[in-house]
Formats: structure tokens, sequence, C-alpha cells
């Protein structure tokens, strides 16, 4: 059995935990600090209107953090409606848990289950980086876990400031020692993500972090609390004073010069604890004491009663004095708002809960019952024998306010979209164009990310196949199969600023054909959506057409939306201009799967004598490009077009190319284009390649500048072995791919005809000494 608390709970001396219900009843017009606590005159009205009297202190703490924008989604529900609408039968043939539960859950074949998510920690992340990003990680964690399911890999999405900025160096080394602590301490590797740096993120850092479980379909658990007489049960942690209210209310304000300071404390973070909850977790489920469990992150206690007994359309009693503190002087509602990490709450019949608790015990992981199901759709709490919430948990876990924002195309973005950067002056010479090249390859948004991604374990565990620099991470689930699955995260907000649909199809394409680079059938997605403040018509404007053109693309490529996360005011400064929020930047992520990843295929060529072809059609698109950004500080024009058709045809080439044995090595064409992804391939293992341009340059009506530093969606290169290449050309062929072969694989060199030649040790000195000197 768990050890009982160091010492008994004692009824509070100070009077906040006596505002009781009955009191509430009594005392109508008391006044009430709603306000400070986010919440507006109407929904303190509404709040009100539901229970028939003013609520108790700690009934206002449930309602404010439940419906915060963090929890309830107030200002996008109404439109992620679309994602639903959206999914047809045949999207839904692998779908087995889809959007409403803590992670979607998709089926991979022979009885096996994959579930994974991203959400985001971006405010508390700028205000205790290490901290923000390491619970970031933590809570998603917990969310694979509350489905039944063993964490086996997480990865990263991070945007921060101007690379030159004072607070740069504060946050990065923050939060990548953050991602890097608590995810190598819980042995789960980091298998891929990307990291930007952009002064558009200078106070508003994002931090997303994606984690992804294996399970058998048979262990699949949800978040619903039935049976009457079940008792609840809190284990892992005990709860504290730290993160009160703090994602939920933290994110759900914007850091405005001169505005209301709500900047709780941000979570702390145990990952030591978290590994122990995960055995214990999956211990608990193989012996079949669980009923119901949720994890505890936003809101805590607050969310996972409510939510629990909502969706289980019962009722729940607690008694809050049984919560296990760290610090005896919390109040009621202090305890009910914490987010205290690594706690998860469960579910259990009766007859079950001495097994339960002796697993708990075993794994010296603290429990205690703190209340029971009951049949009478309310939730109550006590605190000490006094009553101090009694409310539909369906009010406060899904019936929060739902607002219909108004939104507006920006003034700015006609004058934004007409300043193409297709007009900017380019280089003329061999000698410029080689030179812009360096400075491109050396670029804070294009070097090696190794200084990063060398402080996380790519390979803990045994299972990771590919991982960063590749353009998937790649797991094995099943060992005697090979059976498994890529996955890849992306986003671009120059993109997405430019135009909103199409930057969020293009997200969505350039995951999708990563995943396919590596050798895999795309099967789900997954999103995170990073947008300014909903109250400013211009950033709601975004989010709207963002969630539009997602939810259109999934449908064109046939792949559904399991869930993810939406987070809204990152913005600083004055609504209404072009630079008072963040780029809009959704990420997205996609999951494939491999029949067996011995076949996988890497992002660079390990051999000399490949012929490299180059898949699909390369257009005059220099607008949002890294090569603006880059040369000329601009961003401007129009994003590439989207051809979601064109992406479909090229990713069933890709996964049949490497299924078949017809790659040996394959690389996705996005930001910088065509050359950096020949440097890349040719850096990832030192063998260079010797490349004409002149074929494709002729075919698609371009300049060799144009093909080399172009965006253009729908491409790839890949390497293929000279024995393959009638093969692999006859079946780009049969499915109208267009396809060049425009090189070779030779040498410690790249060599551009025309252009000149550039070493690979050159090339790796240049992509690797730039960011590290700077955060020295």
């Amino acid at each position: 059995m768990t050890p009982p608390p160091a010492s008994p709970p004692t009824a509070p001396s100070d009077g906040g935990d006596l505002d009781t219900v009955e009191l509430a009843a009594a005392t109508a017009d008391q006044p009430q600090p709603y306000a400070e606590l986010g919440l507006k005159d109407d929904e303190y009205a509404r709040i009100r209107e539901i229970l028939g009297r003013r609520p108790t202190n700690a009934e206002l703490a449930m309602y404010s953090v439940m419906w915060s924008e963090h929890c309830s989604y107030k200002s996008s529900k109404v439109h992620l409606k679309v994602f639903g609408e959206k999914t047809t039968e045949e999207m839904r043939e692998h779908l087995l848990v889809g959007i409403g539960e803590n992670a979607g859950v998709v089926d991979i074949g022979d009885g096996w289950a994959v579930t994974f998510k991203v959400e985001s920690h971006n405010h508390p992340s700028y205000v205790e980086p290490y901290q923000g990003a390491a619970t970031g990680v933590g809570g998603i964690v917990r969310d694979i876990i509350a489905m039944g399911a063993r964490p086996v890999a997480v990865m990263d999405q991070l945007r921060f400031g101007a690379i030159d900025a004072d607070d740069t160096a504060r946050v990065v080394h923050g939060v990548v020692g953050g991602v890097g602590g608590y995810g190598n301490s819980l042995g789960l590797p980091n298998i891929g993500g990307e990291t930007v740096f952009d002064a558009a993120y200078q106070t508003n850092p994002l931090v997303n972090a994606l984690c992804v479980g294996v399970l058998r379909h048979e262990d699949i658990h949800l978040a619903s609390a039935t049976g009457p007489g079940n008792k609840v049960v809190l284990f892992g942690a005990r709860t504290g004073g730290d993160g009160i209210g703090g994602a939920s209310i933290l994110a759900s304000e914007t850091f405005e010069e001169g505005g209301p300071v709500k900047r709780p404390s941000v979570q702390v973070g145990d990952p030591f604890m978290e590994k122990v909850l995960i055995e214990c977790c999956l211990e608990l489920f193989a012996a079949d004491v669980v009923e119901g469990i949720q994890d505890l992150g936003a809101a805590g206690i607050s969310c996972a009663t409510s939510e629990l007994a909502s969706n289980g359309g019962s009722g729940m009693h607690v008694d809050l004095e049984n919560v296990l503190l760290r610090d005896p002087t919390l109040s009621a509602g202090e305890i009910l708002m914490s987010e205290s990490q690594e706690r998860m709450m469960a579910v259990v019949a009766p007859e079950k809960l001495e097994r339960f608790l002796a697993i708990t015990g075993r794994w010296d992981v603290e429990a205690a019952v703190i209340g029971e199901v009951t049949g009478d759709g309310r939730l109550t709490i006590d605190h000490f024998g006094r009553r101090i919430v009694d409310v539909d948990p369906v009010t406060v876990a899904h019936g929060g306010p739902t607002y219909e924002r108004p939104y507006a195309r920006p003034d700015w973005q006609d004058a934004l979209q007409a300043d193409r950067a297709e007009d900017l002056p380019r280089p003329q010479s061999p000698e410029e164009i080689a030179a812009q090249i360096r400075t491109l390859v050396a670029s804070p948004n294009l070097c090696s990310r190794h200084w990063i991604t060398d402080q996380y374990d790519r390979y803990v565990g045994g299972q990771t196949a590919l991982a960063m620099p590749d353009d998937a991470g790649v797991l094995r689930v099943d060992e005697e199969t090979g059976r498994g699955v890529a996955l890849a995260t992306d986003g671009n907000g120059r993109y997405t600023k430019l135009d909103p649909r199409t930057g969020a199809r293009l997200a969505l394409a350039e995951a999708y054909r990563n995943v396919a680079t590596a050798g895999a059938v795309p099967l789900a997605v997954t999103d995170c959506l990073n947008f300014g403040s909903p109250e400013d018509p211009g950033p709601m404007w975004q989010l709207v057409e963002a969630i539009g053109g997602l939810a259109d693309g999934c449908q064109e490529l046939g792949v559904p939306v399991t869930g993810g996360n939406v987070s809204l005011y990152n913005s600083t400064g004055e609504a209404g201009r072009i630079d008072s929020a963040i780029h809009p930047t959704p990420v997205i992520g996609v999951l494939g799967v491999l029949d067996d990843v011995a076949r996988r295929t890497p992002s660079g060529w390990q051999a000399e004598g490949l012929a490299i072809f180059a898949l699909g059609t390369t257009r005059e698109e220099l607008s949002g490009s890294a090569w603006a950004d880059v040369i000329h500080s601009h961003l401007g024009g129009m994003p590439p077009v989207d051809d979601l058709a064109a992406e479909k045809v090229l990713g069933e080439v890709l996964v049949a190319a490497s299924r078949d044995g017809m790659a040996d090595a394959a690389h996705d064409l996005s930001e910088g284009g065509l050359v950096q992804a020949l440097v890349e391939s040719c850096c990832r293992f030192g063998v260079g390649a010797r490349i004409v341009l002149d074929d494709l340059c002729a075919r698609d009506g371009i300049d060799p500048f144009t093909a080399l530093v172009s965006e253009s969606s729908a491409r790839a290169i890949v390497a293929v072995p000279r024995s393959e290449e009638v093969r692999f050309t006859d079946m780009c062929t049969a499915r109208a791919l267009p396809m060049v072969r425009i090189g070779v694989t030779t040498g410690d060199a790249l060599e551009i005809q025309g252009i000149g030649a550039f070493g690979v040790d050159e090339l790796r000195a240049l992509r690797e000494g730039t960011l590290p000197a700077r955060f020295a």
C-alpha cells in the first residue's frame, strides 16, 4: 500500500476555504475577482446564470481555468469543426480514436496501433525557458500514457527571436536544455523537428512538442468516468503551488507592454518521477485495474475531474482534503488550479482498488483515493466537510463560451503580396551565385542543427531507424516483422504570413512529402496552430484561413486530422499592425507506416556512382524563400503553389522506390530549394556529387540560379543505382511524374557545372560553424 501523507491534513484557519456553496447562495452581491482570473463580464454573468447564484471561490477558479482560451478553445472551436466535416469514411479507415480524446490513435496493421499528438508550451517557455520546455515535453508524454500506450519517441518544433537579439540566447539555451534534459531522462529518443530564428518570435517563442506511443488495439484507454461507486484515485507527484493557473491562464494572454501582468509560476518538472509513472501506468493497464484515466496538465484537478465526469455522462464527488500536498498552506482554489506535473487521475472499480494500490506502492508512486463516481450527473467537491463545488461538469469541461470572433483580411495584406521577391536583384555571374550559395548554407535557418540535436539522445531504446538530420524520424514498432512508423513535423510561418491558406497547405505538403521520402505511406495528421490574438481580426482571419486550407488539404491527400492544439495570443504590441503578432505558424505532424523499417530511405547518399534524379516541376517561386530572407531580408509576394495532387503522385513514387529497392537516398526540396537539398545530401555521409542543370532548365524554362533556390513544392531528389535507372524512370513515366537526371554521386565535392565546386569539408564547416559561436 502507498504510505500515508507525512502529516494528517488539518482544516485551514483562513477564511478563503470557507466560501461554501451555502454561503455563496446567501451572499449574492459579494464582489469576486473574476477579471483578474481572465473572465469577461458576460462570462461571469453566464456562470452565475448556470449556477443560479454566484460561484464559490473554488468554483470561480475552476470555471476561470476551464473557460480559458487554452482549455476551452472558445475562439477556435467553431472553426475546428471543419476537420470532422471534411473527414470522409475512407479517411477513417485506419482511425481508431479521433479528435476529442487526449491523442489520436491510428491502426498500423498486425494488431498494432500508434498514438501521437503535438502541443504547445509557448508562453511558459518565454517566462522560464528550461522548465517551460521541460514540462511541455512532460505534458505531451502524459497525454500519450493516458491513451494506454508506451511513449517511444518525441520531436520538437522551436521558433526563437532574431539570432542577434539580446534575449535570444537566454531563451534558446533554456528551451533546448529543457527539451533535452527532460526527454533524455525519460529514455525517449528525440527523432526530429525544426529550429527557426526570426524577429517575429522575439517575445513569443514557440515550443511545440510531439510524442508518439505504441500499443495494441485492445490496450486503448479513454478519459471517461463511469460506474457509480468506482473510486477516483490521484497518483504520481504531490500537488504543490507551482504552475497555479500556469498554462491555462498564461497561454490565454498576451505579453502586452503596460497591460495586465498575468505570469503565474511556471510548472516544475521531475522527469525521473515521470519515468516511474510511465512504467507504473503500463503495469496498471496490463493488470486491467483501470476503468478510465486522465493526465493532469493544464487546469490540473479542475480539468481532470470535470472532463472525466463530463465524458462519462455520470457524476463525481471529491473530498479535496485527501489530495496529497507538497505545500499544506494551499487553499482549495489553489489545489484545484495547480498544474503541478507528473500526476494522473484514474477511475478504479472498488474490487480492483487493492490491486491498484499494490502496483503503485511497488513503484513507490504515491496514490490517494480522493472521491468516487456518482450517478447524479453533478461534480461535487468538499473540503473538510464543507461543500465548495456543486456544478454540472458538462458546463465546466465542455459548456464554455463559443465565440464567433470577427475576422477580416488585414489592410496590409495586399501590399505585402504585391511586394514580390521575384523582382529583387539576382546574382548574375557564376562567382556571385557561388558566393550567395555559401551565404545561404551558413545562414541561421539553413545551417546544421547538430549543436542542438547532439544534446538529445536520438537512439535510446534501440528502435530508431532514422532521425535528424534525415527528413523524417523512423521507429521500429514490431521486432519480429520490422513494421514501423515515420514521423515528420513541418511549418513555415513566412509562407503563412504571405497567404495563410496556402501556407497551411504547404506545411501539410512538406510533412507528407518528408514521410514519403523516408519510404512510409502517410496515414494521419496532428497539428499545432500557433497564431496571434483572436481578439484582433487580422490574426483571427489568418487562423480561419489556415484551418480551412488544412482541412481541405487533408481531404485531398486522404489523411485525417487526429487531434492537436491551438495556441493563441502570441502577440505583442498594438493590434492591427503587420508586426503585432508572430508569423502565423501552423505546425503539421504527419505519421506514416512502413511494412519493414529495414527498407527505409535515408536523406543522403553513401556511395559513388548513383544517378541523381530531380522529381517534380520547378517554377520561378522566390517569394517567402530562404534566398529572399537571407540575401535581401525580404518578405513579400505569394508563396509557392500548393499542388497536392502532384504531392500525392510524388509520394506514391517515393514510397514505391523505397519499398522496391530502387532508391538509395531521397531528399525533399523545400526551404533553400535544390541547392540546400544537394548540400545536405552530400554532407550527410561525406559523398559529393556532380550536377548539370541544363536539361532541367530547358524543360522548365528557368535559369540555373532559379533552379537552385526556387522553393516550388511537390519536388524531391532521388539517388538511384545504375542497375535501377530504367525501372525507376519507367515508374515515373507511368505515373506522369516529371523527372530529369541531373547528375551523379562522386568524389568529395559538390560540383555544379557552370557555377563552381564546393568541397564537402568546406560545406560542413560553413554549416556547422555559425550558431555555436553565437551562443557560446
